[in-house]
């Protein structure tokens, strides 16, 4: 599975006249299986509350989920007691990745991408935050197209 930044799915709502939208266009058209994670999604969700009515924001899941085909990524707790999982996930995993120079939403989108099994690529427009701090392939759309057009 592809997992998509929350920047990728941003310009697919926002910034008609950002010059990368033709190629986001054709990433958005091109991948499947895909996702994203609980974070980025309200990243996005965050930024779009200015433009959106509250009940157009809260139908997310059929405007934005079932566009895009989207599987999100929750983060796991497997019985932990929820205090450990809220440190674990919020606190000591983010903290980690931070110590290489990451921002803390970068971080808690990239432990759960990371966590997740059968993820096999991370696409943001942002690749080079990421460049070299995680076991997971990290590409801008461009860089995803150019790999997998036939």
């Amino acid at each position: 599975m592809i997992i998509i930044d929350s920047d990728v799915l941003l310009l697919a709502f926002a910034f008609s006249r950002d010059e990368r939208q033709p190629v986001n266009r054709q990433f958005l058209s091109m991948t499947t299986p895909r996702g994203a994670t609980i974070y980025s999604v309200m990243e996005v969700l965050g930024k779009l509350s200015f433009n959106f009515s509250p009940s157009h924001l809260q139908q997310w899941p059929t405007w934005l989920q079932d566009t895009y085909r989207l599987n999100i990524l929750y983060p796991l707790v497997d019985g932990q007691e929820a205090m450990r999982c809220l440190q674990r996930e919020f606190v000591e995993n983010p903290l980690h990745m931070m110590t290489q120079r990451m921002s803390y939403l970068d971080a808690l989108i990239m432990q759960l991408v990371a966590a997740t099994p059968g993820v096999e690529m991370f696409v943001t427009w942002n690749a080079r935050h990421f460049a070299g701090k995680s076991l997971v392939r990290v590409l801008t759309p461009d860089e995803y197209i150019a790999t997998h057009s036939a």
